[in-house]
Protein backbone atom coordinates (compact mmCIF):
# COMPACT_ATOMS: atom_id res chain seq x y z
CA UNK A 1 0.00 0.00 0.00
CA UNK A 2 1.57 3.33 -0.94
CA UNK A 3 2.19 6.64 1.41
CA UNK A 4 -1.21 8.59 0.09
CA UNK A 5 -3.64 5.58 0.10
CA UNK A 6 -2.81 4.70 3.33
CA UNK A 7 -3.46 8.06 4.77
CA UNK A 8 -6.78 7.94 2.98
CA UNK A 9 -7.44 4.89 4.78
CA UNK A 10 -6.35 6.32 7.78
CA UNK A 11 -8.68 9.62 7.45
CA UNK A 12 -11.31 7.25 6.50
CA UNK A 13 -11.39 5.27 9.36
CA UNK A 14 -10.90 8.23 11.83
CA UNK A 15 -13.92 9.82 10.01
CA UNK A 16 -16.14 6.87 11.64
CA UNK A 17 -17.88 7.06 15.08
CA UNK A 18 -16.36 4.92 17.60
CA UNK A 19 -19.07 2.49 19.85
CA UNK A 20 -17.86 2.34 23.24
CA UNK A 21 -16.60 -1.71 23.56
CA UNK A 22 -18.79 -2.08 27.07
CA UNK A 23 -21.79 -1.14 24.56
CA UNK A 24 -20.71 -3.45 22.16
CA UNK A 25 -20.37 -6.29 24.70
CA UNK A 26 -23.53 -5.15 25.95
CA UNK A 27 -25.59 -5.76 22.84
CA UNK A 28 -23.54 -8.56 21.99
CA UNK A 29 -24.80 -10.04 25.80
CA UNK A 30 -28.38 -9.50 25.22
CA UNK A 31 -28.19 -10.99 21.57
CA UNK A 32 -26.33 -14.12 22.98
CA UNK A 33 -28.88 -14.49 25.59
CA UNK A 34 -31.39 -14.11 23.63
CA UNK A 35 -30.70 -16.66 21.54
CA UNK A 36 -29.91 -19.26 24.22
CA UNK A 37 -33.78 -18.11 25.34
CA UNK A 38 -34.91 -19.25 21.80
CA UNK A 39 -32.83 -22.23 21.83
CA UNK A 40 -33.86 -23.52 25.52
CA UNK A 41 -37.90 -22.83 24.26
CA UNK A 42 -36.91 -25.37 21.64
CA UNK A 43 -34.92 -27.95 23.59
CA UNK A 44 -36.90 -27.24 27.28
CA UNK A 45 -39.81 -25.71 28.42
CA UNK A 46 -39.73 -24.10 32.44
CA UNK A 47 -40.87 -27.07 34.95
CA UNK A 48 -44.58 -27.83 34.89
CA UNK A 49 -44.34 -26.45 39.02
CA UNK A 50 -43.03 -23.39 38.61
CA UNK A 51 -45.78 -21.16 39.46
CA UNK A 52 -45.69 -22.98 42.88
CA UNK A 53 -42.13 -22.72 43.42
CA UNK A 54 -40.85 -19.20 41.89
CA UNK A 55 -41.15 -17.86 45.18
CA UNK A 56 -39.47 -20.10 47.46
CA UNK A 57 -35.82 -19.93 49.00
CA UNK A 58 -34.42 -23.26 47.21
CA UNK A 59 -35.47 -22.16 43.79
CA UNK A 60 -34.60 -18.74 44.19
CA UNK A 61 -31.28 -19.74 45.82
CA UNK A 62 -30.06 -21.12 42.30
CA UNK A 63 -31.32 -18.20 39.93
CA UNK A 64 -29.63 -15.42 42.66
CA UNK A 65 -26.36 -17.45 43.03
CA UNK A 66 -26.53 -17.56 38.90
CA UNK A 67 -27.50 -13.62 38.77
CA UNK A 68 -24.48 -12.94 41.36
CA UNK A 69 -21.90 -15.00 39.42
CA UNK A 70 -22.89 -13.03 35.84
CA UNK A 71 -22.86 -9.50 37.27
CA UNK A 72 -19.84 -9.76 38.73
CA UNK A 73 -18.23 -11.77 35.47
CA UNK A 74 -19.94 -9.20 33.48
CA UNK A 75 -18.57 -5.96 35.01
CA UNK A 76 -14.67 -7.52 34.08
CA UNK A 77 -15.84 -7.42 30.19
CA UNK A 78 -15.02 -4.13 29.21
CA UNK A 79 -11.24 -4.70 31.15
CA UNK A 80 -11.40 -7.99 29.13
CA UNK A 81 -11.62 -6.24 26.08
CA UNK A 82 -8.61 -3.82 26.55
CA UNK A 83 -5.00 -4.11 26.14
CA UNK A 84 -4.22 -2.66 29.41
CA UNK A 85 -7.30 -4.33 31.64
CA UNK A 86 -7.38 -2.49 34.96
CA UNK A 87 -9.68 -5.57 36.61
CA UNK A 88 -10.70 -3.61 39.88
CA UNK A 89 -13.82 -5.55 40.68
CA UNK A 90 -12.49 -8.87 40.98
CA UNK A 91 -13.36 -9.17 44.41
CA UNK A 92 -17.16 -9.33 43.23
CA UNK A 93 -16.48 -12.49 41.65
CA UNK A 94 -16.29 -14.27 45.60
CA UNK A 95 -19.81 -13.21 45.95
CA UNK A 96 -21.32 -16.46 44.28
CA UNK A 97 -19.23 -18.88 45.60
CA UNK A 98 -19.84 -17.26 49.50
CA UNK A 99 -23.34 -17.89 48.60
CA UNK A 100 -23.27 -21.38 47.68
CA UNK A 101 -21.08 -22.31 51.00
CA UNK A 102 -23.79 -20.29 52.91
CA UNK A 103 -26.41 -22.50 50.83
CA UNK A 104 -24.72 -25.68 51.44
CA UNK A 105 -24.14 -24.99 55.15
CA UNK A 106 -27.29 -24.25 55.88
CA UNK A 107 -28.90 -27.13 53.70
CA UNK A 108 -26.72 -29.44 55.97
CA UNK A 109 -28.05 -27.91 59.43
CA UNK A 110 -31.44 -27.67 58.45
CA UNK A 111 -32.01 -31.31 56.65
CA UNK A 112 -31.46 -34.91 58.02
CA UNK A 113 -27.84 -36.17 57.53
CA UNK A 114 -29.43 -39.61 55.48
CA UNK A 115 -31.15 -37.05 52.63
CA UNK A 116 -27.80 -35.35 52.15
CA UNK A 117 -26.27 -37.85 49.49
CA UNK A 118 -30.29 -38.18 47.87
CA UNK A 119 -29.98 -33.92 47.43
CA UNK A 120 -26.35 -33.87 46.57
CA UNK A 121 -27.26 -36.70 43.60
CA UNK A 122 -30.06 -35.39 42.77
CA UNK A 123 -32.14 -36.63 39.09
CA UNK A 124 -30.69 -34.81 36.58
CA UNK A 125 -26.94 -34.28 36.67
CA UNK A 126 -25.99 -35.57 33.55
CA UNK A 127 -28.62 -32.67 32.17
CA UNK A 128 -27.42 -30.19 33.94
CA UNK A 129 -23.28 -31.28 32.85
CA UNK A 130 -24.97 -31.25 28.85
CA UNK A 131 -27.67 -28.39 29.50
CA UNK A 132 -25.86 -25.86 30.85
CA UNK A 133 -22.54 -25.45 28.31
CA UNK A 134 -25.23 -25.75 25.12
CA UNK A 135 -27.19 -23.03 26.62
CA UNK A 136 -23.86 -21.23 27.13
CA UNK A 137 -23.23 -21.61 23.59
CA UNK A 138 -25.12 -17.87 22.33
CA UNK A 139 -23.15 -15.39 24.99
CA UNK A 140 -20.44 -17.19 24.55
CA UNK A 141 -19.88 -16.58 20.89
CA UNK A 142 -21.50 -13.42 20.50
CA UNK A 143 -19.06 -12.00 23.03
CA UNK A 144 -15.92 -13.61 21.48
CA UNK A 145 -16.92 -11.50 18.08
CA UNK A 146 -16.67 -8.38 20.28
CA UNK A 147 -13.85 -9.14 21.90
CA UNK A 148 -12.09 -10.41 19.05
CA UNK A 149 -12.33 -6.40 17.47
CA UNK A 150 -10.79 -5.21 21.07
CA UNK A 151 -7.30 -6.16 21.77
CA UNK A 152 -7.39 -8.32 25.07
CA UNK A 153 -3.96 -8.10 26.94
CA UNK A 154 -4.51 -11.71 28.20
CA UNK A 155 -6.52 -13.80 25.91
CA UNK A 156 -7.09 -16.86 28.08
CA UNK A 157 -8.32 -14.50 30.52
CA UNK A 158 -10.53 -12.37 28.24
CA UNK A 159 -11.85 -15.96 27.48
CA UNK A 160 -12.68 -17.22 31.08
CA UNK A 161 -14.63 -14.05 31.57
CA UNK A 162 -17.09 -14.63 28.93
CA UNK A 163 -16.98 -18.08 29.60
CA UNK A 164 -18.26 -17.19 33.61
CA UNK A 165 -20.99 -14.91 32.24
CA UNK A 166 -22.05 -17.42 29.80
CA UNK A 167 -22.25 -20.00 32.15
CA UNK A 168 -23.96 -17.96 34.56
CA UNK A 169 -26.64 -17.38 31.67
CA UNK A 170 -27.14 -21.00 30.61
CA UNK A 171 -27.08 -22.04 34.12
CA UNK A 172 -30.25 -19.56 35.01
CA UNK A 173 -32.08 -20.78 32.30
CA UNK A 174 -31.66 -24.30 33.04
CA UNK A 175 -32.19 -23.64 36.62
CA UNK A 176 -35.92 -22.63 34.94
CA UNK A 177 -36.52 -26.47 34.40
CA UNK A 178 -34.49 -28.18 36.75
CA UNK A 179 -36.34 -29.79 39.14
CA UNK A 180 -33.24 -30.29 41.74
CA UNK A 181 -33.26 -27.15 43.92
CA UNK A 182 -30.99 -28.45 46.68
CA UNK A 183 -27.80 -26.34 47.81
CA UNK A 184 -25.91 -28.94 47.54
CA UNK A 185 -26.64 -30.25 44.19
CA UNK A 186 -26.37 -26.14 43.13
CA UNK A 187 -23.31 -26.12 44.73
CA UNK A 188 -21.78 -29.19 42.87
CA UNK A 189 -22.94 -29.95 39.14
CA UNK A 190 -23.75 -26.81 38.63
CA UNK A 191 -20.30 -25.53 39.37
CA UNK A 192 -18.85 -28.53 37.43
CA UNK A 193 -20.28 -27.71 34.41
CA UNK A 194 -19.71 -23.14 34.93
CA UNK A 195 -16.06 -24.36 35.43
CA UNK A 196 -16.53 -26.70 32.07
CA UNK A 197 -17.65 -23.71 29.99
CA UNK A 198 -14.96 -21.10 32.02
CA UNK A 199 -11.99 -23.84 30.76
CA UNK A 200 -13.09 -24.35 27.68
CA UNK A 201 -13.32 -20.66 26.87
CA UNK A 202 -10.12 -19.87 28.31
CA UNK A 203 -8.67 -22.14 26.48
CA UNK A 204 -10.27 -20.93 22.97
CA UNK A 205 -9.72 -17.15 23.84
CA UNK A 206 -5.98 -18.00 24.06
CA UNK A 207 -6.64 -19.09 20.48
CA UNK A 208 -9.05 -17.22 19.15
CA UNK A 209 -8.50 -13.96 20.61
CA UNK A 210 -4.83 -13.46 20.20
CA UNK A 211 -3.53 -10.30 18.66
Amino acid sequence: MRTDELIRVLVRDGARPVVPIRRSLLWALCIGAALSAVLFSIVLHPRADIGEVILTPRFLFKLVVMLALGVAAGTLLADAARPLPRFRSRWFLLLAPLLLVAGVIGELLLTDSDTWRTNLVGRNAVHCLSLIPLFALGPAATLFVILRRGAPARPAISGAVAGLVSASIGAMLYALSCPDDSPLFVATWYSIAVAVVTLVSAFAGSRILRW
